[in-house]
């Protein structure tokens, strides 16, 4: 049994950054995913489903559904921070982290990396304090930790996915505006999972994020072009140059 743990800010970002990968492997895999927030600030785009005052409660609800729509029930860890807030608390987030990581002893993390997929505040500070966690618990000398991966999305699919936009007289996402999709250059990427095998179930776990009505502005015949990919930057060990990209997040680990 893989023993992994994924530490991200939002319900659904988990959906999006890792859903696919763990996915493939429901039926070998102990996993912990931690959400810094509850997701309290985030859309209500039905107001039948939530109200301000109850979002945070019915995005949770939402999270362990999409969990399950994947085929994994998650030990589920919510942080329960402000959403919007976490720039100021990295410090506790990483000590949180820390006896997480200390008491689930994962082979893998996976977290955000330095542009937080968006350039969100809340994405940034989660993935460095998760970073910062895993490091010192490596240190320490916590069982597991063999590897720490960060999402994100390679410059060749983002400008693919642009100029598909482009053809079809949509305007192409913009890394420059607030909360649009960043690229990381393609050599960065370590691991680059093919998840098409279960992409009917990563748009179902998206779908489970009703109050966030997921991908609602991309032509759904796009969908396959952002969703059935999920690549990651490997934050440690720190690979050599020309490195294989590997197709999965525990290629090369030795077995559990």
């Amino acid at each position: 049994m893989r023993r992994v743990a994924c530490v991200f800010a939002h319900p659904d970002d988990d959906t999006y950054g890792v859903g696919g990968s763990l996915a493939i492997h429901a039926d070998d895999v102990a996993l912990t995913a931690v959400l810094a927030t509850s997701g309290d600030a985030g859309r209500i785009a039905d107001p039948s489903l939530a109200t301000r005052e109850d979002l945070g409660r019915v995005r949770e609800a939402e999270d362990e559904a999409s969990w399950l729509a994947l085929g994994l029930e998650p030990d589920l860890r919510f942080l329960r921070r402000p959403d919007g807030g976490l720039p100021a608390l990295r410090d506790e987030l990483a000590s949180e982290v820390r006896e997480i990581l200390r008491e689930t002893e994962p082979e893998v993390v996976v977290t955000f990396g330095p542009d937080g997929i968006t350039g969100h505040e809340d994405h940034i500070t989660v993935g460095a304090a998760a970073t910062e966690a895993f490091r010192a618990e490596r240190e320490r000398g916590t069982p597991g930790l063999a590897r720490l991966l960060h999402v994100a999305i390679a410059a060749g699919d983002l400008e693919r996915l642009n100029e598909l936009l482009r053809e079809r007289g949509l305007e192409p996402m913009d890394p420059t505006q607030p909360f649009m999709p960043r690229g990381v250059a393609d050599d960065a990427i370590g691991v680059r999972v093919d998840a098409s095998s279960v992409y009917e179930r990563k748009v179902e776990a998206l779908r489970s994020h009703k109050t966030q009505a997921e991908l609602e502005d991309l032509p759904f015949d796009l969908w396959p072009d952002l969703l059935a990919i999920e690549s990651f930057v490997i934050a440690w060990p720190p690979g050599e140059p020309g490195s294989p990209v590997l197709g999965d997040p525990f290629e090369g680990l030795p077995p559990s």
